[in-house]
């Protein structure tokens, strides 16, 4: 999605416009969520159109992040303030992840993911959990987060001795992921962004003073 345009202006005179854009990323698991990387592993700018991949292009930045072991749901942008709306803790915008763990998922974890854990001395928990499905060896659950603490269902199972073998972000607020292909990205449409919107805590107005 290309929304609307910036006017920049330079002693009064305007000198361009920066058009804003919106982007949805399915990333892959092994990418990491920076602009380089020191190791020469591949990055979320290897997956974008190369349109926006050009030295003279338009820059844009991950809404937050995924892990380089994650995959699913990235939104990217050059709208630093929506970013920082999405991100923001009190937004409280929740984010739905399916999670496969080595183990057979039950009541008690499902209960105690819910309750809270301790880790490194923080207690993290999760706003919802159901179990998907189950095999001989290990579940499939989804979890619901409103807050971004670093790493915080990896943390969550390693308390509980548990391993992670998978971890995808299906959906962030309303919008859901779909069934866009791994490494694939495209433009937020008009309506996802107004649905996202109306998901964010209303902005206070100015305060005008004399």
């Amino acid at each position: 999605m290309r929304l609307g345009t910036d006017r920049i202006e330079v002693d009064g005179q305007a000198v361009g416009t920066r058009e804003k854009i919106y982007l949805v990323l399915n990333k892959e698991r092994g990418v990491v969520t920076t602009a380089s990387d020191e190791q020469g592993r591949a990055t979320v700018y290897d997956s974008l159109p190369a349109s926006l991949r050009g030295p003279t292009s338009e820059w844009i930045a991950p809404v937050g992040r995924l892990d380089k072991a994650s995959e699913g749901l990235l939104l990217m942008t050059n709208d630093s303030e929506w970013a920082a709306r999405i991100t923001a803790p009190e937004s409280h915008l929740d984010k739905t992840y399916h999670v496969q763990i080595a183990a057979v998922a039950g009541d008690p974890l499902l209960e105690a993911l819910q309750r809270g854990v301790e880790n490194r001395g923080e207690v993290l928990h999760a706003t919802r959990v159901s179990l998907l499905r189950t095999g001989e060896k290990n579940s499939w659950i989804e979890i619901v987060l409103n807050e971004g603490k670093n790493r915080q269902i990896r943390r969550m199972f390693e308390s509980l001795g548990i391993d992670v073998l998978r971890l995808v972000r299906v959906s962030i607020g309303p919008l859901a992921l779909g069934d866009l292909p791994r490494g694939a990205t495209r433009l937020l449409t008009v309506q996802e962004k107004a649905s996202l919107d109306r998901s964010l805590p209303k902005r206070a107005k100015p305060v005008h003073t004399r």
